[in-house]
């Protein structure tokens, strides 16, 4: 079982029968002779992760554990209020929601362009057959480049993708640009130490794995949320095939998603598996590092914080809601639509 591969294997691409254009925008992926999307950069990358996994497995190690207990929450707006708001003339919500997004998924490459640290003085076993081993050497360049392309070669990646997917369902500039709300972040979590056994940058490093891990396999929401939306054509008027072709642009994000879900859950259930380097001298099992932030960062992620980005998204959503010349009627429905457990963040 091949272990070990080059930066070029791991972003080697499928000789692809078709590429994937969309309005003349070339994105990155392409298809198979069946008309099939076939995910960018795939040719050797999900074999390497896949042996790489196997490998774990044999050691008696497994992938670091995420299931769909991670996607509980309230969400604002949840698919019912959505429809209301596009129903209703303000489809302004959903296109800042899709804006947001793609500008989310562009910071995503700096994974490309950040010299991450190398784990081997970290770990006490040899990494160099393992796919932390290879981090540096096309693993998060691939990652990188997935989420926001290769601009200097005209190649759209997941951020141009939600772009393209919010034109056809909308039109272009539809509605103004958006960006980005503040980032929420927990109470005690500036500037404090949460795993002082390991020495800083690794720490960082470590908890910024963990924390993408979070983010992209919480995006499934996004996902599903955002294809349901387009697929009741209704709400589209005149539109009805774009929006079924915005539907399709994001099940292939969603195809892309599953290779960066997986390579995460691998690196951290490697991770946890060896034998780290304590700052003092000493060692410890991998776990005893891992586990403790992950469970934090779980409870933290599926608790408090997806209610607390709700009250924050329902304060904004509630000015344009206002702006509309039946406020009070759309307002009191749209409350009315509320996911359950919703009211705990209200209050």
């Amino acid at each position: 079982m091949r272990l070990n591969y080059t930066q070029e294997e791991l972003l080697r691409e499928h000789d692809f029968a078709e590429l994937h254009v969309i309005d003349g925008q070339r994105l990155h992926g392409g298809f198979d002779e069946e008309g099939r999307y076939v995910p960018p950069r795939s040719k050797v990358r999900p074999e390497a992760i896949s042996n790489w996994t196997s490998a774990l497995r044999e050691r008696g190690g497994d992938l670091l554990d995420a299931d769909s207990s991670l996607l509980s929450g309230p969400r604002v707006p949840n698919f019912e209020q959505q429809c209301l708001l596009i129903g209703n003339g303000l489809g302004r919500v959903f296109w800042n929601g899709l804006t947001v997004t793609g500008k989310i998924e562009g910071r995503g490459r700096m994974l490309a362009t950040t010299p991450f640290p190398d784990l081997q003085p970290l770990v006490v076993e040899d990494i160099s057959d393992m796919a932390i081993g290879h981090l540096n050497k096309g693993l998060m360049i691939a990652h990188g480049i997935d989420e926001g392309g290769i601009p200097e070669e005209g190649i759209g990646g997941h951020d141009v993708m939600w772009f393209i997917a919010r034109d056809l369902a909308f039109g272009r500039d539809a509605y103004p640009d958006a960006d980005p709300p503040g980032r929420i972040a927990r109470e005690e979590e500036e500037g404090q130490r949460r795993m002082p056994a390991i020495p800083l940058p690794y720490e960082g490093f470590l908890s910024f794995l963990m924390n993408l891990l979070l983010i992209e396999f919480r995006a499934e929401i996004g996902f599903a949320s955002s294809q349901r939306i387009f697929r009741t054509t209704e709400l589209f008027p005149g539109r009805e095939e774009q929006a079924l072709e915005a539907a399709e642009i994001i099940e292939r994000i969603r195809t892309d998603e599953l290779i960066h879900v997986e390579s995460l859950r691998l690196y951290l259930g490697e991770l946890r598996s060896l034998t780290l380097c304590r700052e003092d001298g000493g060692t410890m099992p991998g776990h005893e590092i891992v586990d403790p932030f992950w469970q934090n960062l779980v409870t933290w992620s599926v608790g408090e914080q997806p209610r607390l980005v709700a009250a924050q998204t329902h304060a904004s959503i509630a000015d344009m809601i206002d702006e509309h010349s039946d406020g009070t009627g759309v307002r009191k429905r749209f409350d009315e639509l509320r996911d359950e457990g919703y009211e705990l963040a209200a209050a």
